[in-house]
């Protein structure tokens, strides 16, 4: 199942337009609650000074509360043409005075403030109202009784107000939102058209060119991603050229086997078509064709080592490797060949196959990838020691410098100071030698070492002759890796010899 592509356009504009448009019924609403808010005021400020009017024709007359309403209010009160206008005058004890007996009265518990203008929402047979009303001190009587003045009126004229005003803010929302929509999408598309023209040049390239990108021409929010982008094309570059060279050394190095192997061959056809098929010159022609397959079929299984190492090491997943474990199995693969040479090959390290073995210190990495590096060493090892020497694999635990040390110790012809860095080139060998390598055995171990963040050490063994005050001989490869640290250990030793 794929994940749908997300557009960078799409994206800035969904953030943009989303609040936008959620903002906009707010702004509606907001507008209406204000509007109201507005169309209210001028006309409770009429229907205060109507109710103050009223009030002062309430009087006393023969100990009763009497309302004499002037010609002139009946005339203003019946003058409105969009609402209709109710007015009420109660007593002292709530008898009618005056008005519409209709009209509902303020709830009784609400006390009594003679003078001050009050407003409430009500109802009349069904209909909304506005009603203002107030408690008068009526002049004249003797024990101070209080009438109620309350002029209603239905909300029309508000209503009408509060839809011109909302009219005229929302009308030119309408126009402005999409204007606004318009003016955000040319913006966006002008702000991402160097990313449009970033992503042409990049098109326009070929396949081979990995010169890095101009990062002048690109926008600064964008420059860091372009300076990525040139740093990988210049590691991708480097890999490239570092596998052509790898390739043509490769195939040179094939050549020679494979020329052999088919000298041999035709030499041996040669003879048995001239009839002079001597049992030895065919026995030595079959041993050279022997001797030529087994250094081809040895380069090809370095070459894919080393390929595994380089391609696969940072991507397996790391695990806890048993480091001194390996080290005693690859000694013991390589016993056979030990014997044939007369090679006293031996391990000394972490005792992990007794019963009452302790737990040794474990390293981080990869244990098909650790396990060939320990075996090109002890190759490297008894492929150069002579007959009769000795190789020595040594497995330490320093606790203190949290590292686990692999040493090949080898009484071999040894390395000098002066090519102990080239040794480690793909297809180097060291001169003097008659020995068939293929010269990718360290090259090997160093590229799996650099993928567990081991370090590689050579030096000369201290061997019988260095000991004896005669030239050094055989060389000692130590390799510290980085452990996982155990709570406890009890290192011990033992060897492994033919």
């Amino acid at each position: 199942m794929h994940r749908e592509q997300r557009s960078l356009f799409g994206e800035i504009l969904d953030w943009m337009l989303a609040p936008l448009l959620l903002l906009w019924p707010m702004s509606v609403a907001l507008t209406w609650l204000v509007a109201q808010s507005i169309a209210d005021r001028p006309f409770d400020r009429a229907l205060a000074e109507t109710v103050r009017n009223l009030g002062q024709q309430v009087a006393v007359a023969r100990q009763q509360v009497v309302f004499q309403m002037p010609p002139t209010i009946v005339e203003f009160l019946k003058g409105d043409n969009a609402d209709t206008v109710y007015f009420q005058v109660l007593g002292a004890r709530g008898e009618l005075v005056g008005g519409d007996p209709e009209l509902p009265v303020p709830p009784e518990q609400e006390p009594h403030d003679p003078g001050t203008v009050k407003f409430r929402e009500d109802e009349l047979h069904n209909e909304p109202l506005r009603v203002a009303y107030m408690w008068v001190i009526v002049q004249g009587a003797s024990d101070g009784q209080h009438a109620l003045v309350q002029v209603a009126e239905t909300l029309n004229k508000r209503s009408q107000l509060a839809t011109e005003i909302i009219k005229g803010v929302i009308l030119p929302q309408f126009v402005i939102l999409p204007l606004a929509v318009l003016l955000v999408w040319l913006a966006l598309a002008r702000g991402i058209a160097p990313l449009s023209e970033l992503q042409r040049r990049i098109r326009r390239r070929q396949s081979d060119d990995l010169s890095p990108i101009d990062e002048s021409e690109a926008p600064e929010e964008v420059a860091p991603l372009v300076r990525s982008i040139n740093d990988l094309l210049a590691r991708l570059d480097q890999s490239i050229k570092t596998q052509k060279h790898f390739l043509a050394d490769a195939a040179h190095q094939l050549k020679t086997p494979l020329a052999g192997l088919r000298m041999q061959a035709e030499l041996a056809q040669r003879e048995i078509d001239a009839g002079q098929c001597d049992p030895q010159e065919l026995k030595k022609s079959l041993r050279q064709i022997a001797r030529s397959s087994q250094r081809a079929a040895h380069m090809v299984n370095q070459l894919l080592a080393l390929a595994r190492a380089e391609n696969q090491g940072r991507l397996q997943r790391r695990h806890e490797v048993p480091l001194a474990r390996l080290a005693a199995e690859v000694v013991r693969d390589f016993v056979p060949r030990a014997m044939d040479k007369r090679i006293d090959l031996g391990y000394e390290g972490p005792d992990t196959a007794g019963p009452g073995a302790a737990p040794a210190a474990r390293v981080l990495g990869n244990p098909l990838l650790i396990r060939e590096l320990i075996r090109n060493l002890v190759d490297n090892a008894t492929l150069y020691t002579p007959a009769g020497g000795t190789v020595t694999v040594r497995v330490v635990n320093d606790p203190f410098g949290q590292v686990s040390v692999l040493q090949v110790e080898d009484s071999g012809p040894g390395i000098p100071e002066a090519e102990r860095e080239v040794v480690f080139q793909p297809f180097y060998r060291a001169l003097g030698t008659d020995v068939d390598g293929s010269g990718l055995g360290l090259a090997i171990v160093r590229e799996i070492a650099q993928q567990h963040g081991a370090e590689v050490l050579l030096e000369d063994a201290n061997t019988a002759g260095e000991m004896a005050g005669g030239a050094p001989r055989g060389t000692r490869v130590t390799v510290r890796f980085p452990t996982v640290p155990l709570a406890a250990e009890a290192p011990a030793a033992h060897e492994v010899h033919p």
